[in-house]
């Protein structure tokens, strides 16, 4: 890549986004080298290579030489938790623990070093022979209160002093587990850190996820987030355009103050706007809490062993209801083929659009709904290279409907793929790579019958600008060193980026 950006030009992020030429670029999936002219945020012109469009005298206009390199459509990742992503690389990584002990060995590392609080991330109990107890903690940890987050968000594991500390005794039992809703009540509690040091974490992040081509994020922080993101844009973090999403505890406060989905926070240059209504109506594979027509294996009738609805569907039509009224679109989260049906039912009662966030499991008559409805299956392909040995275990003989991407798109539904960051990284390359390999650390694929095309999982990944650099489109762009098309599915999950543009400004840029 050349480099003399331009004719005299800065390529700093808050420099205004000037007319620009991205020259001798490729398009993925088109023949030749291209020059994307680009201004007032947009893609004004694709002309092959050294063609001027229009009369605008060439030594006018910032040029850069791409030298042949990829440029697609900015990422977006339609599923995070973005604060909490920001925060894990601070917390005890649990991810590599394989048993209740494993876990316990790293707590005390952490204590014998000085620790005087644990809050840990990423644990994954589903395959564990041994159960996690307040005890294993509690021989470890003495008075040292010990939180640990497991890897689906769905269930935290404590000790006794952080259960007392915390005023949760009754609720844990021997086990020091808090699943679903108790959970958390908590993670919003432990997640309470001072505005200025979360931002600082949050800020870096979002130049972490620039760096993979990310330019747009749908947030789903449990909390009120619009507050915190106009702060945060006014403090100079531009690096994303962000999409809130609003829980039943602020669906009042939304409809009062007039938030509508799709609107332009007044303040924030067009970087935040307005998101779904998000309503969780049953839980995780891993914490065994997805709501299923089958039973788990092992799980006795007073552990739940069809998962568990945490929204019943007379709470739920009203609820979704209110907020289609008031302009705010349902982004309802089910996972288990149960709590995927009684969803669909519940879009169908109200007569709205909107999305099923992770849609894991489903009967495969309900993928038809899902294009009859107009519904949006908000996916995580990582997931399923998380889950699928826990999938075996407790869908035996169901796993060919996980993760059924290839029918859905088949059908005509309407893909967006996310991370659940942090239950996987936020990173739309991992994401593509999982879709389209349905593989990772060299094993073989799992369902490879549902893998997606290259073409349809970058177009899921885009937020709605497709797969193709186009005349027109919004100047969100991705400048790649390989063709995707062509590249491997190591390839992909580890695809070099060589810069991300938002609106024809760089956040991130080459070297």
């Amino acid at each position: 890549m050349s480099d003399a950006i331009v004719e005299g030009a800065s390529t700093s992020p808050v420099d205004a986004a000037e007319p620009l030429i991205l020259a001798g670029a490729r398009l993925p999936g088109a023949e030749g080298l291209v020059d994307l002219h680009l201004a007032d945020g947009r893609v004004v012109a694709v002309v092959p290579n050294g063609a001027t469009p229009g009369e605008t005298p060439r030594s006018a206009i910032r040029r850069l030489e791409l030298d042949g390199r990829f440029v697609v459509p900015g990422l977006h990742d339609r599923h995070v938790h973005f604060s909490q992503w920001a925060m894990v690389s601070r917390r005890l990584d649990l991810a590599g623990a394989e048993s209740a002990a494993a876990v316990a060995a790293l707590v005390a590392a952490s204590v014998d070093g000085g620790e005087r609080e644990v809050i840990g991330f990423g644990y994954r109990d589903g395959l564990w022979a041994d159960a996690p107890t307040r005890a294993v903690l509690d021989a470890v940890s003495g008075d040292v209160p010990v939180v640990l987050v497991a890897a689906d968000l769905h269930a935290c594991w404590l000790n006794s002093a952080a259960l007392r500390r915390h005023g949760l005794s009754d609720l844990a039992g021997q086990s020091g587990v808090l699943r679903e809703d108790d959970c958390f009540r908590l993670v919003r509690e432990i997640d309470d850190i001072a505005d200025e040091v979360l931002d600082g974490w949050v800020a870096d992040a979002a130049r972490q996820a620039s760096r993979r081509g990310v330019v747009g994020v749908t947030e789903y922080e449990m909390k009120w987030n619009r507050d915190d993101w106009v702060r945060r844009v006014a403090g100079g973090l531009d690096a994303l355009r962000v999409t809130f999403g609003i829980y039943t505890q602020h669906l009042d406060r939304a409809i009062a103050e007039g938030l509508r989905t799709g609107d332009e926070v007044p303040g924030t240059s067009g970087l935040l706007t307005v998101g779904g209504y998000k309503v969780i109506t049953d839980g995780s594979l891993n914490t065994r809490t997805a709501w299923c027509f089958d039973p788990y294996p092992g799980l006795g009738a007073e552990e739940h062993p069809y998962g568990l609805a945490t929204v019943s569907y007379d709470e739920l039509v009203p609820l979704m209801r209110r907020a289609h009224q008031a302009g705010i679109t349902p982004a309802v989260h089910a996972i288990g083929d149960q709590a995927n049906a009684r969803v669909l039912d519940a879009f169908e009662a109200v007569g709205c659009t909107g999305s099923i966030e992770h849609a894991q499991l489903l009967r495969r008559d309900d993928i038809a709904r899902f294009a009859r409805l107009g519904i949006v299956a908000s996916v995580q392909p990582e997931h399923a290279m998380d889950d699928r040995d826990v999938a075996d275990r407790y869908w035996a003989g169901r796993t060919d409907r996980a993760f059924m991407l290839a029918d859905l798109a088949a059908a005509g539904v309407e893909l967006a793929l996310g991370s659940d960051a942090p239950v996987a990284p936020l990173d739309p390359w991992v994401a593509i790579a999982a879709a389209v390999g349905r593989a990772r650390d060299g094993r073989e694929p799992w369902h490879p019958e549902q893998a997606l095309e290259l073409r349809a999982a970058l177009t899921a990944s885009t937020g709605g600008q497709g797969a193709s650099v186009r005349t027109g489109m919004r100047a969100d762009l991705a400048v790649i060193e390989l063709d995707p098309y062509a590249a491997s599915v190591d390839e992909l999950r580890s695809m070099p980026v060589a810069a991300t543009l938002l609106g024809g400004r760089f956040t991130h840029s080459f070297g």
